[in-house]
């Protein structure tokens, strides 16, 4: 994949933006971090280039004076909410982001449940972490807000919220996914800090949507995409174009909030530094972006691949009609649709000759491989032994994994796993090449060049398997399907 993104570029004039906020106040400076910190896999794909650890390396650069609270919403607690990019719940991630975060020298002094509501989940989840010897904190949730202004900036309101104890002048507020309740949190907490006569400030650290290129531009797009669960909408910065008279982009729970978040800085200095939503941001992502055509064509891809994800979670129960609506006419606004995608193409037109599951994968050159499911191996795995074979230039003739070899371990699957589907899967695949490539040049061969694999789009015209979609996500493959099950 070309890049389209400066990435040093990035690191340089974001840490230098970050630094000039935090000189502006006083006793402490809130941030709140939008998006993933260390993983941001979706800033990668639409911006290549951007390396998905690039905020992190950036804040490794004052951890000294940093401490971090991660927030999770009991609604996402008792909703089992999972990250679509790596597989796990919420409450889980929020143990493997402290783990990450304390691995890199991070202090991380707390947890903070938002949307409390005597929810038995959270109660649970809070005991849990407690017994780990982790400090919790509960944020309730404020009728009216965030509209309710009087009642918010009140002792009914942010006044009810536990105080969250804070020891370093920098406290960096992130969350395993977006709607957790981040920027509450930093709210609240200039409200308490005021109470007890600390000059606290605010800062926001979001990567989208990127104010400084048009509102319909594709980056800005794919990210209502990537939000189309919780019915985010990019606008134009209503405050910002008033102040200043200038267009900029922000997202509807910005732009909702800003009355509160003027309401509270007018109680604590008299006046709020901040005209607008925009003003609260420190992202310079959009100066970084060094070949728009790149990263319009990664935006695209990215879109149409939320959508797919978004019809196979609607066909398991896991998403709405709604969802799929939106990012179907978010596909329409960009003049794109799901056949842009070749290896989508790709993969029917072969199913279409075979009557069987297929799967297509577009290799970095353009070239297209297909397969085809078998009595042995599904369609995902005979792809990855057709690709490698390729990359590899071995025949496709050559059987890669001997079909005496493949029967005992079907018959263990069926026979004394009770398993109901006798078909490998990619990593049954993978761990038959290995063996065999201490004696078999051709399958070393193969298994070399699985890195080649990174960035390479595949579909299938069936659901796959999670093992099946975690082992194309390691491999950096990009990958969509059909929301038809597996027969």
């Amino acid at each position: 994949m070309k890049n389209g993104f400066d990435n040093d570029k990035y690191l340089k004039i974001q840490s230098e933006h970050i630094k000039e906020r935090i000189s502006k106040f006083g006793d402490k400076l809130y941030l709140e971090f939008g998006g993933k910190l260390f993983d941001d896999f979706h800033a990668s794909r639409v911006l290549p280039g951007f390396q998905p650890d690039s905020k992190l390396r950036m804040l490794m650069q004052l951890k000294d004076d940093a401490e971090i609270i991660i927030v999770i919403s009991a609604i996402d607690i008792e909703k089992n909410k999972v990250r679509g990019d790596i597989g796990i719940t919420y409450d889980e991630d929020v143990l493997r982001l402290r783990e990450v975060f304390q691995s890199r020298g991070f202090y991380v002094s707390s947890v903070v449940i938002t949307h409390c509501n005597g929810q038995a989940s959270a109660a649970a989840y809070r005991e849990r972490l407690e017994r780990m010897g982790i400090q919790v904190y509960y944020h309730y949730t404020i009728e009216g807000y965030p509209t309710n202004v009087d009642l918010i900036d009140s002792e009914e309101g942010f006044g009810k919220n536990d105080y969250v104890e804070t020891s370093r002048p920098l406290v960096v507020v992130t969350a395993p996914g977006p709607g957790s309740g981040k920027m509450a949190v930093c709210l609240s907490q200039l409200y308490q800090e005021n109470r007890r006569g600390l000059k606290a400030g605010y800062a926001k650290f979001e990567t989208f949507p990127i104010w400084s290129i048009p509102l319909k531009h594709p980056v800005n797009v794919a990210y209502e995409a990537a939000t189309a669960d919780l019915n985010d909408v990019n606008m134009i910065d209503p405050f910002h174009l008033e102040a200043y008279g200038k267009t900029t982009v922000n997202y509807n729970r910005d732009i909702e909030i800003f009355p509160v978040l003027n309401a509270i800085f007018e109680g604590i200095y008299g006046e709020n530094p901040y005209k607008s939503p925009t003003d609260m941001g420190v992202n310079m992502a959009g100066f970084c972006i060094s070949d728009d055509e790149v990263c319009c064509e990664a935006s695209y891809a990215e879109i149409i691949r939320r959508y797919f994800t978004a019809l196979c979670n609607l066909a398991n129960g896991k998403s709405t009609e709604n969802e799929v609506n939106k990012i179907s006419l978010l596909m329409k606004q960009a003049k794109i649709k799901p056949e842009d995608r070749r290896a989508t193409v790709a993969a029917r037109e072969r199913k279409e000759q075979e009557g069987v599951a297929t799967a297509a994968i577009e290799l970095a050159d353009g070239t297209l491989i297909t397969a085809k499911t078998s009595p042995l191996l599904g369609p995902s795995a005979a792809l990855l032994l057709n690709a490698t074979k390729h990359l590899a230039g071995i025949d496709h003739s050559v059987k890669l994994i001997p079909q005496e070899m493949i029967e005992p371990i079907q018959n263990t699957k069926v026979a004394l796993l009770h398993g109901h589907n006798p078909r490998l899967h990619t990593d049954e695949v993978l761990v038959a090449l290995s063996m065999l490539s201490l004696h078999d040049d051709n399958c070393r061969r193969a298994l070399a060049c699985l890195p080649q694999l990174k960035d390479c789009q595949v579909h299938s015209t069936v659901m796959l398997s999670e093992v099946d979609h975690k082992i194309f996500k390691k491999l950096g493959v990009g990958l969509t399907c059909d929301p038809i099950r597996k027969k």
